[in-house]
């Protein structure tokens, strides 16, 4: 059975803060944002809107996505976001009928 691996983005409501991540279950994991039940940084800083997400079949090249996006400087971060989701909505809400199964 094909797996699959996500980068996301996740924001604070009003845009200020951004949390990027890797994960191989994304609805679990918007989930456990949005609820809080992850002591650390989103928690801390109410970070709990799913704002992007990529999907990968191979866990390095989700990795190494990840790791490139961390770096990018603010700004590129947002036009990321924009390109795809222009409002911020919080896309955590239609995961079920836009994933891939894994």
């Amino acid at each position: 059975m094909q797996r699959y691996y996500y980068v996301y983005i996740m924001a604070s409501r009003y845009r200020g803060t951004l949390y990027v991540g890797v994960t191989n279950d994304l609805m679990r994991r918007a989930y456990e944002h949005r609820e809080g039940l992850i002591d650390g940084f989103t928690k801390t800083y109410d970070v709990k809107l799913l704002v992007f997400y990529e999907v990968f079949e191979d866990p390095t090249s989700a990795i190494d996505r990840e790791k490139v996006i961390k770096r990018w400087r603010r700004a590129w971060k947002f036009k990321l976001i924009e390109a795809s989701n222009r409002e911020w909505v919080d896309l955590s809400s239609n995961l079920q009928n836009e994933l891939p199964f894994s």
